[in-house]
């Protein structure tokens, strides 16, 4: 009797204490959810949850037609102007011997573009704070402005630049020859924060001095043919100091008036400044074309038709990409909330046209 009357104290007792530690699981558990679901949530750094199955439910896979292999084209959507043209192609190999290849031509994902208000943070990955300098944080701190109360007024983000060669991250199809810039992981590039010609228009002005040249009604007023062009699809490559109807190109800043603006816009239009400072520094290279079937081009400006753009975060397009300069009223209504939506992830497409091997 004794004997059962221990037994059963010993069992009750780790029932019990299976039952707490059950409790306490449940309650870390919880826990650990309330806080991701409220650093989704979170009006200043929040988290745009690439690295989850929006992966896989927030990209337009779709997008990558239409494909061109051996000048032929499958598939419907843009394909961009100046595209090679070539059945066969050849590459020198290695060890310099010329290899014979198939022309291909398609859209990949291959940078995502995040426009912050707060300063190092990063909504990619999972809302992180790259730094914990508050003076830092306070001298580049960004601002939507008030267009509302004075036109004047503008507003300023902060961008990071990543590598983001989706189909090699998924170990969907690739050819070694048409991953231009060697990139497979992904990858911080750039951040803004470290830049000091993106927070000061006159140290910007002073890198790229040809926007003298287009500092005048006159070159504006051009820019609503591009306009016109970029939201049939189509921007014009040589004016390359319009970003459509987003505004003007230069100054390679941060800074944007916010006069008739909405946040697709002006983060549009910033995420563009960004992919065109890196051309101008011979950061980022042509892809379209027959010079580029062996490997890409350092080209000083932005060929905006190699380019296409879908939001990923807070509202993704999942059906479709918009051109660079397109209409905000095909893409861009309902696409923002307040708060943590203000905040924007952009996933950069470029069209790659490469030789590839037989």
């Amino acid at each position: 009797m004794k004997r059962s009357a221990f037994i059963r104290r010993r069992v009750n007792a780790l029932g019990l204490a299976l039952l707490i530690t059950g409790l306490s699981l449940a309650k870390t558990n919880v826990s650990a959810a309330e806080e991701g679901e409220g650093k989704a949530l979170d009006p200043l750094c929040p988290d745009a949850e690439v690295w989850s199955g929006k992966l896989i439910t927030d990209i337009c896979w779709g997008c990558l037609f239409p494909i061109r292999i051996a000048g032929g084209t499958w598939g419907d959507g843009e394909v961009p102007d100046g595209v090679s043209d070539k059945i066969l192609c050849a590459c020198d190999s290695p060890t310099g011997i010329p290899e014979l290849g198939l022309t291909l031509g398609l859209w990949s994902p291959a940078r995502l573009i995040e426009i912050v208000r707060t300063p190092w943070c990063a909504p990619s990955l999972g809302g992180a704070r790259l730094s914990e300098s508050d003076l830092a944080s306070l001298r580049l701190l960004g601002t939507a402005g008030h267009a509302e109360y004075d036109v004047s007024e503008t507003s300023f983000y902060n961008y990071h630049y990543y590598a983001f060669p989706l189909y090699i991250l998924l170990d969907l199809f690739w050819d070694d020859r048409c991953n231009v810039d060697g990139y497979r992981d992904f990858d911080l590039l750039y951040v803004s924060e470290l830049d000091p010609t993106w927070n000061d228009d006159e140290l910007a002005f002073f890198t790229n001095p040809e926007a003298a040249l287009f500092a005048n009604p006159l070159a504006v007023a051009a820019c609503a043919a591009d306009g016109v062009a970029a939201t049939a699809g189509h921007p014009i490559d040589a004016m390359f100091w319009c970003a459509g109807t987003w505004g003007h190109m230069y100054p390679l800043s941060g800074v944007a008036y916010t006069s008739a603006g909405t946040d697709p816009r002006i983060s549009s239009l910033l995420a563009t400044r960004a992919t065109a400072a890196l051309h101008r520094r011979g950061l980022a290279w042509k892809t379209v074309g027959n010079d580029a079937l062996c490997g890409g081009n350092i080209y000083p400006f932005m060929p905006k038709n190699q380019y296409r753009m879908s939001l990923f975060y807070p509202v993704a397009e999942t059906d479709r990409t918009h051109a660079i300069g397109e209409s905000t009223f095909r893409w861009g209504v309902g696409r923002t909330y307040p708060g943590p939506g203000e905040d924007h992830v952009y996933l950069l497409w470029r069209w790659q046209d490469c030789c590839a091997g037989i």
